[in-house]
């Protein structure tokens, strides 16, 4: 993670801001999916090393202001987490659609003409993906970075517009078709970057780490994690160790 003093070479444009969405890393309330088959305590520091390099690629970016966005329950203990590096903000109410609406209410009602919320399990996403996606705000009211599964990995507008972050449908298979569909109906005309794929499911787990076996820098931490639970499940296999 960068310095404050190399962060300053990064000067904020006040027209581009990231805003992660994040969790406290607190056992049972992150990656939830993945505690099928991953022991809860290792589930929680997996997200936390997830949430390290999430904000290490956005603070990569040149000329952008990075913050979170977070439960108000867990303002606390992320700025504790992230000593102060990133501004945290608590959202108005509960669930991720109150989340997004948030980041679109308080951001863009600061004067940010490009704001861009992105998900806190896709550290190994390109930055390039990410400067794609202030670019298309430059051109369309709305940006959105779908995955694989039928959801999405950012959104970005350059306006608050809550119903789009209506809460039905939220969480789904069919969230980007939903948000598309809104998107229409307020007559909002939407950029799209390329597709990805974040971290929910073992299946993920086991992509990403055959990818940050070939290129660890681009999620340090989580390519140690990753590394150290392969081995743990190599010796589980072989009956030598314990996870």
């Amino acid at each position: 993670m960068e310095s404050s003093s190399e962060n300053t070479a990064h000067s904020p444009d006040r027209g581009r801001t990231l805003v992660i969405m994040a969790k406290a890393p607190r056992p049972g309330r992150v990656k939830t999916r993945l505690a099928q088959s991953l022991p809860v305590e290792a589930v929680t520091e997996l997200y936390r090393c997830l949430l390290d390099d999430t904000m290490a690629l956005a603070r990569s970016l040149s000329s952008v202001e990075v913050a979170i966005m977070c439960p108000a329950s867990d303002v606390e203990e992320l700025t504790r987490l992230t000593r102060g590096v990133v501004g945290v903000v608590a959202q108005k109410g509960e669930g991720l659609a109150a989340g997004l609406t948030s980041v679109f209410a308080h951001f863009a009602a600061q004067g940010r003409q490009r704001v861009v919320a992105f998900n806190s399990d896709s550290p190994h996403l390109p930055a390039s993906v990410l400067g794609s996606a202030f670019e298309a705000l430059t051109g369309h009211d709305v940006v959105v970075g779908p995955t694989h599964d039928g959801g999405y990995y950012l959104v970005g507008a350059k306006a608050a517009h809550p119903a789009l972050f209506d809460g039905d449908g939220m969480g789904t298979k069919s969230a980007l078709e939903i948000l598309l569909a809104r998107a229409h109906a307020l007559q909002l005309s939407v950029g799209v970057t390329d597709p990805f794929y974040d971290i929910d499911v073992e299946d993920d787990l086991i992509r990403l780490a055959a990818e940050l076996r070939l290129a660890p820098a681009r999620a340090p931490r989580t390519a140690v994690w990753l590394q150290q639970w392969g081995q743990a499940v190599a010796q589980l296999r072989t009956g030598t160790g314990d996870l």
